[in-house]
């Protein structure tokens, strides 16, 4: 079974990739595509991070609240980004501002995580880590994959409202079929 940091860091590395390949592309409508999958990716990814390894950080880290309150900060700022995206035409310069923009929010997100994330794995018991991975892994399955940045970000409000929203996601996500 992955552990907590093991699983956030895989879902890193992925997340990394798929803005790499939406920064890289030069067409718009495939550019759309990438993006759509690469904000599923990340709507999931934070839904489960906010489930899980917040309330862990701000529970066993010395400071680990205002760590947690600022890397929420930084949820709340690309869900707004995410958001938008989806309503700007992807052949605009806006777009690519847009894009740009988030690309480098999210990057530098990432590396401040893994020092966080070095310092949580001393801090926790592995078995703790182990368990909580699995509850991340599985929140996944349920999360939203689009942006709701008026959704709380913080137990237990998140996790009442991220399944439901997961659920009405999915179905829209069908029914326009959109790659997710």
């Amino acid at each position: 079974m992955t552990d907590l940091v093991d699983a956030v860091l895989d879902d890193h590395r992925v997340v990394g990739r798929m803005l790499d390949d939406v920064a890289a592309s030069g067409d718009a409508r495939n550019r759309r595509e990438l993006l759509e999958r690469a904000i599923a990716e990340l709507s999931r990814h934070w839904t489960a991070e906010e489930q899980f390894l917040y309330p862990t950080v701000r529970r066993v880290l010395p400071g680990g609240d205002e760590l947690a309150d600022q890397r929420l900060a930084e949820h709340a700022d690309g869900e707004r980004v995410m958001n938008e995206l989806q309503h700007v035409d992807a052949a605009t310069p806006r777009f690519d501002e847009l894009v740009t923009g988030l690309v480098d929010a999210v990057r530098g997100h990432l590396r401040t995580e893994a020092d966080m994330l070095s310092r949580l794995r001393e801090a926790c018991p592995p078995e703790e880590l182990r368990e909580l991975g699995h509850g991340y892994e599985q929140s996944k399955k349920v999360a939203p994959t689009r942006p709701h940045p008026l959704v709380p970000g913080t137990a237990p409000a998140n996790k009442i409202v991220s399944t439901g929203l997961g659920l009405v996601d999915r179905v829209r996500d069908a029914i326009t079929r959109r790659n997710t």
